[in-house]
């Protein structure tokens, strides 16, 4: 089935869910491998890594604001039934935080870009400078793109964490419901 139910998520959400999960962490292990390079001069590798990095996270924006329209037109899914109200209040709060990231993580970047005056291409297409060129804001968005990915980094390993919990401990199906249904 492809759309949620009140018992399940339907394909196409469990679909958005792992290609997320997958280009997110790789635009984290990217973005950590490609600033930890040396800044010397014009690099090919390291200046290779940020277009890629760059137009990967124009990806993750464009991506997440299809995952937020099928999120918002389908159910979503009840939590399992026996959760304490903190634990339902938790998993929703985190979820919002992962939407909130999913925006400001490409968009604190593509500004960090344009005040810089460096160019954004999306599939060999220029896109548009969101500010004018600043030095200061340049300076100030770097530190604010360095901190979105470390949060990002902690609810990614507080949400791992949460659902190998629940399948290992709580024995519940709350990782299960996120499975393809052939692998249920």
């Amino acid at each position: 089935m492809l759309i949620n139910t009140r018992q399940c998520y339907g394909t196409v959400a469990i679909a958005l869910h792992w290609l997320m999960a997958m280009l997110l962490i790789g635009l984290i292990a990217l973005g950590l491998y490609m600033t930890s390079l040396p800044d010397v001069g014009f690099d090919k590798e390291k200046l290779g890594l940020i277009v890629l990095h760059k137009e990967c996270g124009i990806l993750a924006l464009a991506l997440a604001m299809v995952r937020l329209a099928w999120r918002v037109g389908n159910v979503l899914p009840e939590l399992v039934g026996d959760l304490p109200d903190w634990q339902k209040v938790a998993a929703r709060f985190v979820h919002l935080c992962f939407y909130g990231l999913m925006f400001a993580l490409p968009i604190s970047g593509w500004l960090m870009s344009s005040a810089a005056s460096i160019p954004v291409f999306f599939f060999g297409v220029r896109l548009p400078d969101l500010i004018a060129h600043n030095d200061y804001q340049f300076q100030m968005l770097v530190d604010v793109h360095e901190w979105l990915g470390y949060v990002l980094i902690g609810l990614i390993v507080l949400h791992a964490g949460a659902a190998l919990k629940h399948h290992f401990i709580s024995r519940d199906s709350t990782l299960k419901n996120m499975w393809p249904r052939a692998t249920r």
